[in-house]
């Protein structure tokens, strides 16, 4: 039997081919829409910054976008504008140039930067050489989750759903693929044929009884873990630091357990702090274990020191 399809019918059908083009059309321009342009190019300009920082300090790059976005207001905010202050950080035992605003309090002290890349550095520096942010560390680079839970339960922000705001902005720009692209923390280790030609091995020194090397351009603890022959987990421990701290040229890499005091034939039994020094940079310096740099001081773990406080030895 022959059915007749009227031009009516076929006309229906095209039309509501075509409306469902469109509406497709429109659904994919709106998703697209939900996306703030000023984010993407945000994003877009500090990524490969965020990369770099987690490479040297272990702080997940979504992380450091994310807060960013939230604290620059992707780089529109007063504090970013007029200070390149792009993390909210506040002064604090801060000795360079400032500024005030309005946060929690009116006309709050808040870091004043050169530029932004030192805003970046300053917020690796702020996480990595505090104590009430170790427990950070342990967490894996692409944890982004425990880190947003994390740095509100260490006090970094006053923001009850500052996690929920996190974790939103990495999921939303896709922040996380920018953990698992960057560079890998740890260098390929040197085939058997020998180290790569800008590796050298270290001269061991000493300090008030503790070996110690002095770390190399492009040097890493899985290098030197292989050369003296003490596994990278001892020496991050020796050395108080988090497992996915970096190196700089320059840094003391000890070989053994720092002491709780230098001895008394030690030269000097006392530091005058200068600016920027941590208490973190100054046992290293003397080889005092942090827990007791503290204790002889009678100092709490929430002291930052100024430059130009004097610190016992011993």
């Amino acid at each position: 039997m022959n059915i007749k399809i009227s031009n009516t019918s076929i006309m229906l059908k095209k039309l509501l081919f075509l409306l469902s083009l469109f509406l497709s059309a429109n659904l994919i321009s709106l998703n697209a829409q939900t996306k703030n342009q000023g984010y993407l190019n945000y994003i877009n300009k500090y990524a490969p910054t965020a990369q770099q920082q987690q490479k040297k300090y272990g702080i997940p790059a979504s992380i450091k976008l994310a807060q960013g976005l939230l604290e620059s207001q992707a780089g529109n905010g007063r504090l970013a504008k007029e200070a390149n202050n792009h993390f909210g950080i506040k002064c604090g035992d801060w000795t360079g140039r400032k500024i005030y605003h309005d946060d929690d309090k009116r006309n709050e002290c808040f870091r004043r930067y050169s530029d932004v890349m030192d805003s970046y550095t300053d917020h690796s520096l702020f996480l990595a050489k505090r104590d009430r942010y170790s427990s950070l560390f342990d967490l894996k680079t692409t944890d982004y989750k425990g880190w947003a839970k994390g740095l509100k339960k260490c006090g970094y922000a006053t923001d009850p759903k500052y996690p929920e705001k996190l974790i939103k902005l990495i999921e939303d720009y896709d922040l996380h693929k920018y953990d698992k692209a960057t560079v890998t923390f740890i260098r390929e280790e040197p085939k058997s044929e020998g180290y790569p030609s800008w590796y050298a091995k270290h001269q061991v020194y000493k300090n008030d009884g503790l070996y110690y090397v002095v770390a190399k351009q492009n040097d890493t603890y899985a290098l030197i873990s292989k050369e003296i022959g003490i596994s990278q987990r001892k020496l991050r421990r020796y050395n108080e630091v988090p497992k996915n701290m970096a190196l700089d040229k320059g840094d003391i890499i000890y070989l053994q357990s720092k002491n709780k005091k230098v001895s008394r034939k030690y030269p000097v039994k006392a530091h005058i702090v200068g600016p920027n020094d941590t208490m973190h940079d100054i046992s290293q310096k003397y080889g005092i274990r942090l827990k007791y740099l503290y204790k002889i001081n009678n100092k709490g773990y929430d002291y930052y020191p100024k430059s130009g406080d004097v610190l016992r030895l011993r």
